[in-house]
């Protein structure tokens, strides 16, 4: 995970943690997690998706209670539905969790992040200087 991660993030020359401890710690050990979910092939993680339960005062400002997700597929991979088959379970975790919606803060550079959150079914519902805020109702 940290692997896809790095390679992630520097294409998009964010500098934000990827090393293992820092996936782990937000994405597998977090006290919010409701889901990490791995698409792997040939023993090599390809991509994952994070869903956690928002908390008043997070970082994204999503409303308390909401689901938070995260994908991250390989670019290598990128339309041969991996996000859909993540997604999914996300999905069924959401709705076993009692959320009633999933909010998914997406760069404004990041169009194809975009339209992958617009074919799962996300709609806009707000946008900050760096992002377009999408919501995926459950309830």
């Amino acid at each position: 995970m940290s692997r896809l991660l790095t390679a992630i993030l520097k294409a998009k020359n964010s500098s934000r943690p990827s090393a293992p401890e820092d996936v782990l710690a937000r994405y597998i050990e977090d006290p919010d997690r409701i889901a990490c979910t791995l698409a792997a092939a040939d023993g090599e993680v390809i991509g994952f998706q994070s869903l956690k339960r928002a908390r008043a005062g997070n970082p994204y400002g999503v409303t308390p209670g909401w689901g938070i997700i995260g994908t991250y597929v390989d670019a290598n991979h990128n339309g041969r539905g991996i996000g859909r088959r993540l997604f999914d379970v996300s999905h069924r975790a959401a709705i076993e969790a009692g959320l009633p919606a999933i909010d998914a803060s997406i760069g404004h550079a990041n169009t194809g992040g975009q339209a992958y959150y617009e074919a799962m079914g996300f709609r806009n519902y707000g946008e900050t200087p760096s992002a377009v805020m999408k919501k995926f109702t459950l309830s």
